[in-house]
């Protein structure tokens, strides 16, 4: 079972490029971790999963 399912997510302030076409399966019921140097992304996908960022492109299905 899937939580969220990302399909080619992109995320632009202005002209700067925050997220560059992230494809990605959270599973349901597990631990996932995000982890990355500071600066790379981390924080701004997880305001675009709980929907406090809008991507300029991509989709982000919740549980389907």
């Amino acid at each position: 079972m899937t939580a969220f399912s990302v399909q080619n997510l992109n995320l632009y302030y202005g002209d700067f490029q925050a997220l560059k076409s992230i494809t990605l399966e959270i599973p349901a019921r597990q631990i996932t971790a995000l982890i990355g140097p500071s600066g790379c992304g981390k924080s701004t996908f997880l305001r675009c999963l709980n929907r406090l960022e809008t991507p300029t492109s991509g989709s982000i299905k919740f549980e389907g």
